[in-house]
């Protein structure tokens, strides 16, 4: 069964919509800014990538746009999006054969700061009753299968910045035994003060108040990453279905996911058995990938694991690396599922697109890291590595559709 890539849907800081982001990506444009939707000055992190061609008013009915969070906003946008570039009328197609997978780190966060605020502020009769539903890390997948009809088997993964990958797996896993379409991906959006309270938990997230230098992996300097918010929509069909001319960006041909053991354990990281688990389901050499789109962690340590990972599976010969995440900052659900995207339009496109920020490489990182300007070349296979604070890895293999 052949897992097809027909639709993509993208809201993204650097670009609404799937042709805006690539053509800013490709210019090397980010979307990283100073935080300004609320007073983050006594925050230690003070830059995001904001999306903020975004408004929800433009795409999302009005009823629901007060029931539900800025997260499910961008993912119904996407969806639609996504639906409209597959040519797909879900009101034309049996509902049971379509399907909603989708991937969620934070949830709700938004939404429930504001009635976290009410309920303190104003007490409990001023609390909404969509409190209940909203910040469900499932709302995105059930928003979005209410609103197209879509009654097949739908799911949400929650394995934080791995996610996006996980739920395109889990939507080709869908298509083999269930669906013959599935809309898959994520979206997230937590840049709120409780959101990104939550995020600073981890330590790993960037104090640079400079957009230009705040997020620069494998770089000497690399002091962490960039949050942001938006992500990517796909609609994933069986290759029998894409007939009669109708075009494919690709097919998702394999895929490998790991847990590592805790740092404190000593173990080394289990990535590198991701990345060859996903060629293995593939099918595909090493020297038959043509790019990886890299995590990107941006955390000194987890830069060199991942350099190692990939260094032990392409040998000396090497492969080209690139990490155009440096653009948005880090999605969380949403960012593995727009490299996913990225990856794709870089197959239909022939270009591997830029990682910017980044201008010499910590000693001992031995990459082809593609930086500053796209290159141009062949793109049949691309390998797509994702990674999830807590230790989940994830890796995907995307290849040109045959004809």
């Amino acid at each position: 069964m052949r897992a097809l890539v027909t639709g993509i849907g993208v809201v993204a800081p650097n670009g609404l919509g799937t042709e805006a982001y690539w053509s800013s990506t490709l210019d090397g444009k980010s979307g990283i800014d100073g935080i300004d939707r609320f007073d983050a000055s006594s925050y230690p992190v003070r830059v995001a990538g904001l999306a903020r061609d975004y408004s929800a008013a433009d795409s999302v009915p009005a009823r629901l746009i007060p029931q539900t969070d800025h997260w499910t906003h961008m993912g119904l946008t996407a969806a639609a999006m996504a639906l409209d570039d597959a040519g797909v009328d879900p009101a034309a197609e049996p509902e049971y054969d379509m399907a909603v997978v989708t991937a969620s780190s934070s949830g709700g966060t938004e939404f429930g700061q504001r009635e976290i605020e009410a309920l303190w502020s104003k007490g409990p009769g001023f609390v909404g009753v969509y409190q209940s539903i909203a910040w469900f890390y499932a709302a995105t997948t059930g928003q979005v299968s209410i609103r197209h009809g879509m009654r097949g088997a739908c799911g949400v993964i929650a394995s934080e910045q791995a996610g996006g990958i996980d739920a395109i797996a889990h939507a080709r896993r869908v298509l083999r035994d269930d669906a013959s379409l599935v809309v898959t991906g994520g979206t997230d959006a937590s840049l709120c003060p409780y959101g990104l309270v939550a995020q600073i938990t981890n330590g790993r997230l960037s104090t640079d108040d400079d957009p230009a230098t705040a997020y620069r992996p494998f770089a000497p300097d690399a002091c962490g990453y960039v949050p942001g918010e938006g992500g990517a929509m796909l609609i994933v069909e069986r290759g029998q279905r894409v007939t009669g001319g109708r075009r494919a960006y690709g097919e998702v041909v394999g895929y490998g996911a790991t847990f590592d053991p805790p740092p404190e354990s000593g173990r080394p990281s289990t990535l590198r058995r991701a990345i060859t688990a996903a060629l293995d389901d593939a099918g595909v050499a090493p020297g038959e990938v043509d790019v990886v789109f890299a995590d990107a962690a941006g955390v000194p340590e987890l830069d060199r694991a991942e350099a190692e990972a990939l260094r032990a599976v392409f040998g000396p010969e090497g492969v080209p690396v690139t990490a155009p995440k440096t653009m948005t900052g880090r999605l969380y659900a949403g960012g593995a599922s727009l490299d996913v995207a990225t990856a794709l339009l870089a197959i239909r496109d022939d270009v591997i697109p830029p990682t910017i920020g980044v201008g010499e490489l910590a000693p001992g990182l031995d990459l082809d890291l593609v930086r500053t300007t796209p290159r141009e070349r062949r793109v049949d296979t691309a390998l797509v590595v994702a990674r999830g604070y807590g230790g989940f890895n994830a890796a995907m293999v995307l290849r040109a559709p045959q004809t």
